[in-house]
């Protein structure tokens, strides 16, 4: 626009002047060696227009060579990119259909020119796992980190995802350890490190995420207890194979007041002191938490208990019963540790109670053994044949109650 404004304002300038100095021309020499040129002022001004006017299109012509080249190099690539979008397009209708294999072939077709080519070549990876090809979905996940530069972040979680999908748990750990360094509160980087260190038994960092997971809400509270519950017992199995009992009271005098009051916690570490053999520990343990809590898997466990002060345990349960009311499972239990204590008038006396409130073939068998101690044997055939035909119910009919 400037220089068609220059050429206006010379050509304007030709007009008005002209006329003014005609007559008027003057006279110019250019003197060299071998010539000499001579000419008018006016003729002067001419060769001058001419030749800038010479060199605006000798410009031009320039400017639209190299402009076609360029318009060239970009209509390929617009074209590249429309063809990429299309491509990709077709892989997601071909993921909803599970065809893995046109899923990776589209999605690395023109991935380079794609609005993502991360997401090309991760989700190409991803499907070349899918058919088991492990060198193809390394090489995209190599070409995806080339293309993520610095946020390198999507392409670590996939190949973690890769990694647990191959059962590679112990090179998952590693890299979930390396995300979580990264991005400690990712709710998808917490998934997968709960799934790497379940598998690889490292229980006490699955403990160390679980307040980050609750935090960001990655389940809902039952899942994350149940998680808690699965790692506290699963740390416990780690410290009786090592430590035995010993080592499994150490650890828990360190636990916090709320994980010792946890009945949950309670009930694992009772158990895993019975496996011990340590029923004095398992005893207390299971006598002091159920004065914080009534829990009929806490009950459960008294008639596994062999220990030296069974009036104890009986005096617990005769708590229980003025508190919570004379269940079934509360006789039930006390009829089973009267039969250890050899008091079977009392023992039959508490199956009976149990008995009268709820059928159940348990009770049925025990409170025949009882009789038998008792020299009532017929009464015993009885209850054998009553215990026999709630066994061969079918578990529609059969009563529903909790079992020691």
């Amino acid at each position: 626009m400037l220089r068609v404004l220059l050429l206006f304002i010379l050509l304007i300038a030709g007009i008005v002047i002209g006329p003014i100095i005609a007559g008027h021309q003057g006279y110019v020499l250019i003197q060299t060696d071998n010539y000499n040129i001579e000419t008018s002022v006016t003729g002067l001004a001419i060769i001058l227009i001419v030749a800038l006017v010479a060199l605006f299109i000798v410009e031009w012509v320039l400017r639209r060579i190299f402009r076609t080249g360029a318009r060239t190099r970009r209509w390929f690539r617009v074209r590249k990119n429309h063809r990429a979008r299309k491509h990709t397009k077709a892989a997601l209708m071909k993921l909803a259909e599970g065809d893995y294999r046109q899923v990776e072939k589209l999605l690395t077709r023109n991935a380079d020119h794609a609005d993502q080519p991360v997401v090309n070549y991760l989700l190409a990876a991803e499907a070349a796992q899918q058919r088991g090809d492990d060198i193809r979905a390394n090489q995209h996940l190599e070409r995806a980190m080339e293309a993520a530069d610095n946020d390198q972040l999507p392409v670590d979680i996939t190949r973690v995802r890769i990694q647990l999908a191959r059962n590679e748990n112990h090179a998952a750990r590693h890299g979930a350890d390396a995300l979580l360094e990264i991005a400690p509160r990712h709710p998808e980087v917490l998934r997968l490190a709960e799934q790497a260190f379940i598998r690889t038994r490292a229980w006490q960092a699955l403990l160390d995420i679980l307040p980050a997971m609750r935090k960001v809400r990655v389940y809902d509270e039952n899942k994350i207890l149940a998680l808690e519950h699965q790692a506290y017992s699963g740390l416990m199995d780690q410290i009786m194979e090592n430590e035995g009992s010993d080592g499994l009271n150490a650890w828990w005098r360190n636990q916090s007041r709320h994980a010792r009051n946890d009945t949950h916690l309670q009930l694992a570490l009772a158990e895993h002191l019975i496996v011990c053999n340590d029923h004095e520990t398992a005893q207390e343990i299971i006598v002091k938490g159920l004065k914080n809590h009534y829990d009929e898997q806490l009950l459960l466990l008294l008639p596994r208990l062999k220990t030296g002060d069974p009036e104890q345990l009986e005096k617990a349960l005769r708590q229980q019963v003025k508190q919570q009311g004379a269940t079934p499972l509360l006789n039930s239990t006390l009829g089973q540790l009267l039969m250890k204590r050899g008091e079977w008038q009392a023992a039959a006396d508490a199956f009976r109670a149990a008995l009268a409130q709820r059928p159940d073939a348990h009770d049925y068998a025990w409170l025949a053994d009882v009789l038998d101690r008792l020299r009532l044997p017929e009464d015993a055939a009885q209850m054998r044949q009553e215990s026999i035909n709630l066994s061969l119910q079918s578990p529609q009919q059969a009563p529903s109650a909790p079992q020691p």
